[in-house]
């Protein structure tokens, strides 16, 4: 098999975008110490060189990590589709049907931060209440699919993520005109993250465990098996009619225990430090960092 390729080389197994010790950034395949799968927990990678998604190769260089960032870089990443209500027991905690079809919004390119980024909340989205946590399993495609049969599907796809869907329900349901974009696209609401799993080393993204922590409390914690639409399901059907594109990526839905499903309702607030994470891959740490008014002279 070709070196040149990331989606069939059999050499990249967690890739990861970093700033590295001597002060450049590099995509690399991370080196995990034996016994441990949290890609956040890796201090070293191999330098990969090139074009990711093109000609590249992984080399014998060594970087020191010192900071993990978002996993692909933004001219890197496609469209960012997402899907709502994908977990049964989160529809519901919603009070809502369980969908017939996948349920697809967007979010902007922009909204994906890294994962050990501060989430901003700005001015706007401080009005009203309302500020949500989503972890959700996030496919990477790896290739060019259109009209994927649902037996092939994963053949098509790099691999998998951890990434949080911040979401604020006013501005999601009250204040949206009924879409979901207005309150899940601000800048830097996608945590995304620590690194990107091979589907080669992951061979089922439906039995994995899933988890939020509030500031060291579990508020989430699920099993991607709960999936109304599962990964292959869920890449067939967004390919029919419609290309996707290597970089794309697919976030799969949130499970039960978010803060609008409670009684009272939990919602974020300024400082508050958020974990989402998922079996195989690792963890994403996010602080909630509120902006302030701009001082009038």
């Amino acid at each position: 098999m070709s070196a040149f390729s990331l989606t069939f080389s059999s050499r990249v197994q967690r890739l990861v975008r970093f700033l590295a010790k001597d002060g450049h950034v590099y995509y690399g395949d991370a080196i995990l110490p034996t016994g441990i799968s949290d890609i956040a927990r890796a201090t070293r990678a191999h330098v990969i060189q090139g074009d990711i998604f093109g000609q590249h190769r992984v080399t014998d260089q060594v970087a020191e990590i010192k900071t993990l960032l978002a996993p692909l870089a933004r001219k890197d990443i496609g469209t960012v589709r997402c899907l709502g209500l994908n977990y049964e027991q989160h529809a519901k905690e919603s009070s809502l049907p369980i969908p017939k079809y996948p349920v697809l919004f967007y979010k902007p390119v922009t909204a994906i931060t890294g994962p050990t980024d501060e989430i901003p909340v700005s001015l706007m989205a401080q009005e009203g209440e309302g500020l949500d946590y989503e972890c959700e399993l996030v496919i990477v495609m790896g290739k060019e699919a259109k009209n994927v049969p649902e037996g092939q599907a994963l053949d098509y796809v790099l691999g998998y993520a951890v990434g949080n869907d911040v979401s604020h329900r006013d501005w999601q349901i009250k204040r949206g005109g009924g879409q979901w974009g207005l309150g899940k696209g601000f800048d830097g609401w996608a945590p995304l993250g620590p690194g990107i799993v091979s589907s080669r080393l992951i061979r089922d993204p439906n039995a994995l465990h899933i988890s939020t922590k509030l500031n060291g409390q579990t508020v989430q914690s699920s099993s991607t098996k709960d999936m109304i639409f599962n990964v292959a399901k869920t890449v067939s059907f967004l390919s029919q009619g419609t290309t996707l594109l290597p970089g794309d990526l697919i976030f799969t839905g949130t499970p039960q225990g978010v803060g609008m499903g409670r009684k009272p309702a939990l919602w974020l607030k300024d400082g508050d430090q958020v974990e989402v994470s998922l079996e195989g891959v690792g963890s994403c740490v996010n602080k909630i960092v509120f902006e302030k008014p701009s001082s009038k002279l």
